[in-house]
């Protein structure tokens, strides 16, 4: 098994090595620690950069690296493109590392064609529409040969490049700036309602990127600006890990009944180390619009640090803000909110309990959170093809809970 270069922000920081997926682990070089100093969280607060790691932190670096991958039927596929298996973490960042979350790019060095110029091409909407249809076929509109784009999740969706309102494909590595989600016929108001998740995060300034419902010939798609780019910083990326990562938690374990690695609690402690109070209460928020919103997929992965180049990390902005109650689900929060997991019973005094325990700060924003969301909700109404009650299920959870009620009281059910 080849070495694997591994660069973030343009520099190399260290090598994967290993016989094979089961063996590998991450090198630091030490040029990476002359550069961003010994013990340098930049990379990942679970994979500090040091010149003899952890041997019993192993499965730490090894899970780092292997989240950079998605799940599910998306896994399938990207592996199926490759001809390869879907547990050969190092075969599939191989093909695929050169686009993942953040600004990580993890390539093999010796492989032919290296190094390899970025490079984009033009697409129309028409193919775009095709790509969406058929997510399947090239997933995540990867080309063949030179499509080397990786991103966790499950949902089918497209990544491209737009640039002076032109959209494009991204090839060998080029930096893809946007997410486009097709409509799904199992889930058919799921993107809408998503985007109006978004329409009410953005009011409460959880989110600064720009989402939009756009259609590509006789399919349409929400399309998703990417936080974690910028024309500014090197490479045009911006560094993220999610907290499966940062915790160094498999996504096997991303709800907190799934073993609970992955908790409220946890999450917070790492956030109030790395990123500081101000990030605390923007996860503080975050927490009140996932209840209020019934965003119940609101897990370890759906949560993530920012760790800019040339700035303190913060808590990145939120993503798959997605009211979730009216679709086929068993109605639990993927983390309990003081010890409460079914969201029906969750109330104020909840929500005001878990956060408090963080800080005075954090527990006096529920209510003024709350209020804000009924506000935008009153205001603002969803994409038409939303789910029908949408608008009047989250103004009655929301009153539900200012009024002292569970968030799921008869009245609402």
């Amino acid at each position: 098994m080849p070495e694997l270069a591994v660069e973030l922000y343009g520099q190399e920081v260290g090598r994967l090595v290993g016989a094979d997926w089961r063996r590998f682990d991450f090198e630091t070089s030490a040029s990476a620690i002359e550069r961003f100093g010994l013990g340098s969280t930049l990379l990942s607060t679970s994979v500090p950069l040091v010149p003899f790691g952890n041997r019993s932190h192993v499965a730490r670096r090894r899970n780092f690296f292997a989240e950079l991958l998605p799940e599910g039927d998306l896994l399938t596929d990207l592996a199926a493109q490759a001809r390869l298996p879907e547990y050969d973490v190092l075969g599939l960042l191989a093909h695929y590392g050169r686009d993942v979350a953040g600004a990580l790019q993890v390539y093999d060095p010796a492989a032919p064609g290296e190094p390899r110029t970025p490079f984009i091409t033009p697409i129309d909407r028409a193919e775009i529409g095709r790509l969406l249809r058929n997510p399947a076929a090239l997933p995540l509109g990867n080309d063949l040969t030179t499509g080397k784009t990786s991103l966790n999740g499950v949902q089918p969706k497209v990544v491209l490049a737009r640039i002076d309102d032109a959209w494009h494909r991204v090839h060998d590595g080029y930096p893809s700036t946007h997410i486009l989600k097709p409509e799904v016929a199992r889930y058919p108001t799921m993107i809408f309602d998503e985007a109006y998740g978004a329409r009410i995060a953005r009011a409460l300034d959880l989110i600064e990127y720009d989402t939009w419902i756009e259609e590509f010939g006789d399919i349409r798609a929400l399309v998703i600006e990417r936080y974690d780019r910028s024309t500014d910083a090197p490479t045009g990326r911006v560094h993220q890990e999610d907290m499966c990562q940062a915790l160094g938690v498999p996504r096997t374990q991303k709800y907190q009944e799934q073993g609970g690695a992955a908790t409220l609690d946890r999450i917070h402690s790492l956030v109030r180390s790395h990123a500081g109070a101000a990030s605390v209460e923007q996860l503080a928020r975050m927490v009140v619009l996932a209840v209020a919103i019934g965003n119940v997929d609101l897990h370890a992965k759906n949560l993530a640090l920012l760790h800019p180049f040339d700035a303190p990390s913060t808590l990145a902005p939120a993503y798959d803000t997605v009211p979730l109650r009216h679709q086929p689900n068993d109605g639990r929060m993927a983390f309990a909110v003081n010890a409460v997991y079914r969201h029906a019973d969750i109330t104020v005094d909840d929500l005001e309990a878990q956060l408090g325990s963080w800080s005075g700060a954090a527990g006096a924003l529920v209510r003024p959170t709350l209020e804000q969301i009924a506000e935008v909700v009153e205001a603002e109404a969803p994409h038409p093809s939303a789910h029908s009650g949408l608008r009047h299920e989250l103004s009655a959870f929301v009153s539900n809970l200012l009024g002292g009620a569970s968030i799921g009281s008869p009245a609402t059910r």
